[in-house]
């Protein structure tokens, strides 16, 4: 589809946004939202004309990019066959999405509980933990998010949690390796993992391994940095896990379905979690849907024990039906695949080859179509280009940043001091080379801030 300018409507959206829409995670009188025309794979446009290449995937949860006709005709159909039906009931767009999900799933995580989105299934996700152990307490990483409802929001282990922290909430917060940003003072991963599985040992022991239900990782986290871990670090976790009963869930709301190059992240490390959260790319966020992955010691704790949770549109027909087009695109065009070959063949030597020309390019870091670009004023100090949580002028580097990448038609995915590059899954090679060409640009204004 090719972009047209129509600013009159434009402008009209855009008034009827500033007048009654609530934006997340904003000051209301900050912000200036662009009014979107229309989207079709990976690229989006405004009523201006102007067209951006979407190196964010929405919120990195378009994995098939946008419009995908089949999803789009699987919804039509689905809705013209049945739109909506209680979730007390075996309906076929449910039953199918949950087997195919469970089909691709590391270990025989079988049964698949249906929620509207990713802080949703973490919410499941630690009731389950905390009512099959009969424990309160859940261990979660700094650096990490996992959703913005009650109890996600505590797990959390990013600014965001603050404004909602309750001391109450039974979540305990501990380092997970980062070698480039070692709290552990390791130089090497080898020291990074045994280091970081020491400091979680030590937590446990501190805080009783006897009141821990569960610890809750992002297998590799999605917007605290794509901070891929060391090799054995998950296994380490599980050995942990399995030797004090404590519940391993992974969180794979971002990096699932294909994000990695394999269809779930658990898949490169070898590791099978007791629970695994998911959401963003079942089904392209089309229609909202997340879920939890259960394994069938857990399940059976609830065969003759009623789970004590639900929604209203817990498995939706159109949202479920939405996520078994996906999923059956994903296999026929070989998405996953697509994800993998572009990510090494492609953005990661691209990336690399950015690091070594420009100066504010402290680090480079990922896998498939989930990259992390983490941008520094010193490369010897690894001082961040801008301070931790920065606004305002204390953030002037990063907007700057940003402001070029976007007069480059890249539309791009910010946070603190990174950016990070997480196309849709099937991004062509001539698209990641045109959103690394507008980074190109981008970041020779980044160098300028260096010190």
């Amino acid at each position: 589809m090719t972009p047209h300018a129509d600013p009159q409507t434009g402008a009209a959206v855009k008034a009827a946004d500033r007048a009654h829409v609530f934006h997340s995670w904003s000051a209301q009188g900050l912000i200036d939202p662009l009014a979107v025309a229309g989207a079709e794979g990976s690229y989006f446009w405004d009523y201006d004309g102007n067209r951006y290449l979407d190196f964010t995937s929405g919120l990195v949860y378009t994995n098939i990019g946008y419009q995908h006709p089949k999803v789009v005709a699987a919804i039509q159909e689905q809705a013209g066959k049945l739109a909506t039906f209680a979730p007390a009931f075996a309906v076929e767009a449910r039953s199918e999405a949950a087997r195919l999900i469970a089909e691709r799933t590391p270990g025989e995580l079988d049964k698949i509980f249906f929620t509207n989105g990713g802080a949703e299934a973490v919410e499941n996700a630690i009731r389950m933990a905390r009512l099959h152990t009969g424990r309160p307490k859940v261990l979660s990483a700094y650096r990490s998010y996992h959703g913005g409802t009650a109890t996600a929001v505590n797990i959390t282990g990013d600014p965001r949690r603050w404004a909602s922290d309750n001391g109450t909430a039974g979540v305990v917060h501990f380092w997970a390796p980062f070698l480039y940003r070692s709290p552990f003072y390791s130089s090497t991963e080898a020291e990074e993992c045994a280091r970081a599985l020491t400091h979680l040992e030590d937590t446990i022991a501190f805080e009783g391994p006897q009141t821990i239900a569960a610890i809750i990782l992002e297998t590799i986290p999605g917007t605290a940095g794509i901070m891929t871990p060391p090799p054995g670090y998950l296994a380490g976790v599980r050995e942990i896990c399995d030797r004090y009963g404590i519940v391993f869930v992974l969180d794979e709301v971002m990096a699932g379905f294909g994000r990695t190059g394999a269809w779930f992240a658990a898949d490169h490390f070898d590791v099978v979690p007791d629970l695994i959260t998911f959401a963003k790319g079942v089904n392209s966020g089309y229609v909202p849907l997340g879920g939890v992955a259960i394994s069938a010691e857990i399940a059976a704790t609830f065969d003759k024990r009623p789970y004590p949770g639900g929604l209203t549109y817990s498995g939706h027909p159109l949202a479920c039906a939405a996520a078994v087009a996906t999923i059956q695109v994903m296999a026929d065009e070989k998405v996953v695949e697509n994800a993998a070959a572009v990510g090494e063949t492609v953005l990661g030597p691209g990336l690399r080859e950015l690091a070594e020309r420009h100066p504010s390019v402290g680090e480079v870091r990922g896998l498939g179509v989930f990259w992390a670009l983490e941008l520094v004023r010193d490369r010897e100090t690894r001082e961040p280009l801008v301070p931790y949580n920065a606004s305002g002028e204390a953030n002037a580097a990063m907007a700057a940043f940003g402001a070029a990448c976007k007069k480059n038609g890249l539309w791009p995915f910010i946070n603190m001091n990174r950016t990070h590059a997480v196309p849709a899954c099937n991004v062509s090679e001539a698209e990641a080379k045109e959103g690394l060409a507008a980074l190109d640009a981008a970041l020779s204004v980044a160098d300028e801030w260096v010190a």
